[in-house]
């Protein structure tokens, strides 16, 4: 099953040789068309990347702990709280 970042990555090198070829053939030379392709492909990248987050599954408001249960950021902000009142770090240094 071909995806969304399977397409893109095969946009990113047709967009950089084909908008470059394309502008060279209308008459640009290669060092000016060269950097229209690599924006096209870089815009292609940019929408992948920060419009269409490749992160499945995160949901607002949860976090993952380092043993792996999910806990929200109301109980990570609340442990750290108590750690900074009982003056240890977390640093995992001897405080």
């Amino acid at each position: 099953m071909i995806g969304y970042y399977d397409y893109v990555l095969g946009l990113i090198p047709a967009a950089l040789i084909g908008v470059t070829a394309v502008l060279n053939l209308v008459g640009l030379s290669l060092t000016a068309a060269l950097p229209g392709g690599a924006l096209v492909a870089g815009a292609i990248m940019a929408h992948a990347i920060f419009v269409r987050n490749p992160v499945a599954g995160v949901r607002g408001g949860t976090e993952r702990s380092r043993d792996g249960s999910s806990a929200s950021v109301r109980d990570s902000v609340d442990r750290a709280v108590e750690r900074s009142q009982s003056g240890r770090s977390g640093a995992g240094a001897s405080d």
